[in-house]
């Protein structure tokens, strides 16, 4: 089947970023045949330049932009390299090879120096490996050469080999390799204007943040757990490393998965999120416990049947989600417990630049890479009125995350978190009237029954809770005509009579 990470990418916003690209493209030209790393020298100078890499183009792919710096005359060996296919888009010529299985890509690698770099992207080994050999892989430092060691185990290789192509130019595969290589510029991680708070109580956190629906890091509320204290990658391997644990599409043990993060540099490494690891390993669930001011959740009267709610969460630098608003209108918390993560977050009535929902809500288009919104729109952000709200969540740290808001997460170094989604009666509302929307068996996430899920839940409620609901709706009808009674600041400075201006000193 096509590659759903090159089909997602032609399916993000370019026309903005346009200049923004060319600008950093030019900044990073590089020599037509470069065959090492950048020096030391060259890494100070493209950290001055606000932009930091960590290795040298794969197979010498330069970016478009660099053909019209070359001698007049000069061919572009990606056009003359695919022959007739030429006028296709890279996007397209990917997405045709993805329908190849690994004989035939690598027989097409040896056509011509194109069909090379096309043949040996990234992205399309990877897909045969989590294809084929699922979570039963140990990386060997490229997707293509742990295909080949998982697939010929007699294969005796000293190493990937990789050519050098000369004069091939793409801003498509050059990004791709870029996002990957990137580090975070400084002035994406600068603005830091969320409200932190220590010590406060669950009154204070109801009436400031939950109620009003506003984010906020809430500091020394983890001093408690033993997994602060214990889960470190040597801890969490003896204790877990033979058991299996959601990664991306598949099930890996964490012994491998942790030998893959350590060894991998891709534009989305894949990222550990598992909703039954208390299951799976029980003393995980006895070293931490929910912080006091999210101790109500109203889905527990479900018991069994009640949605994904719980995740572990673990990823090498650059791993994360891309922009989205969580399931089923809850709200959430994230505890980090060891690395940091750099958060932003808009409210639910602006849609961050780059996605694109669907009008049902349903579907989300956005960039590839948390990484491409970055290079590519997070500066858009900086002319808004209503700007995101930022910070860099570090180990022993809790981001609450109120329902509805739009929210992207990047791990900074390597991290373990954990991460809770809940229903209390200040959300409850919200959650009901989510749950009965028409297209529910399309948005309702975390569970097989979606169509009954509304009318599971309200029963449920109401006979543990009774009269809540109907109690809730009296207050919300209340606050609503009160909202509309409510004299504006012209009505009240203004005759309402005359029209003329009055005063009261």
């Amino acid at each position: 089947m096509p590659n759903s990470l090159l089909a997602s990418r032609n399916r993000r916003r370019r026309s903005k970023s346009k200049s923004k690209r060319q600008k950093l493209i030019e900044n990073q030209r590089e020599p037509q045949c470069q065959e090492t790393a950048l020096t030391e020298e060259e890494e100070e100078e493209d950290e001055g330049n606000g932009f930091k890499l960590k290795t040298s183009a794969k197979h010498g792919v330069q970016p478009l932009g660099n053909l019209y710096f070359v001698n007049k005359g000069a061919v572009n060996v990606r056009n003359t390299g695919l022959g007739n296919l030429h006028v296709l888009t890279d996007e397209l010529v990917l997405e045709i090879l993805a329908l190849l299985d690994a004989a035939h890509l690598g027989v097409l690698s040896t056509v011509t120096k194109s069909f090379y770099v096309f043949a040996n992207h990234e992205p399309l080994w990877r897909n045969l490996v989590l294809e084929e050999l699922k979570g039963d892989f140990l990386f060997a430092g490229s997707w293509k050469a742990t295909y080949v060691s998982a697939s010929h185990p007699k294969f005796q290789s000293s190493g990937e080999s990789v050519l050098k192509i000369r004069d091939f130019y793409s801003d498509y595969l050059f990004q791709s390799w870029l996002c990957a290589n990137l580090e975070m510029k400084r002035e994406w991680l600068e603005r830091d204007n969320i409200t932190r708070v220590r010590g406060l109580s669950v009154e204070d956190f109801i009436t400031n943040f939950e109620e009003p629906n506003k984010p906020v890091l809430l500091e020394g509320c983890l001093d408690d757990w033993g997994a602060v204290k214990k889960w470190s990658k040597e801890y969490l391997s003896d204790v877990a490393g033979d058991v299996e644990f959601a990664v991306g599409p598949v099930e890996m043990k964490l012994e491998n998965y942790f030998k893959y993060s350590d060894g991998v540099t891709e534009e989305r490494p894949l990222y550990l999120f598992d909703p039954k690891f208390a299951e799976k390993v029980p003393v995980l669930d006895s070293e931490y416990e929910a912080p006091v001011y999210f101790r109500e959740d109203l889905f527990s009267v479900l018991g069994n049947e009640r949605p994904d709610y719980r995740w572990i969460i673990i990823g090498p630098s650059g791993s994360g989600s891309s922009f989205h608003i969580d399931p089923n209108s809850t709200s959430a918390w994230n505890a980090v417990i060891t690395g940091s993560k750099k958060w932003v977050l808009f409210p639910p009535d602006v849609v961050p630049p780059g996605v694109h929902p669907s009008p049902d809500g349903a579907e989300v288009a956005c960039p590839v890479s948390i990484m491409e919104w970055f290079m590519n729109f997070y500066g858009d952000t900086r002319s808004w009125k209503k700007r995101p709200v930022e910070c860099v969540c570090k180990a022993g740290e809790v981001m609450f995350v109120p329902n509805g808001w739009w929210h992207l997460v990047i791990n900074l170094e390597e991290s373990i978190a954990i991460t809770q989604n809940y229903v209390s009666r200040r959300n409850l509302l919200n959650v009901l009237e989510f749950l009965k929307k028409p297209n529910a068996k399309e948005l309702v996430s975390g569970t097989n029954d979606r169509e009954n899920l509304h009318d599971k839940f309200k029963k449920a409620i109401e006979e543990a809770y009774p009269g809540t609901i109907q109690e809730l709706e009296k207050k919300a009808e209340e606050k609503r005509i009160a909202e509309e009674q409510k004299v504006t600041f012209w009505d009240a400075a203004t005759d309402s009579k005359s029209g003329a201006f009055k005063f009261s000193f």
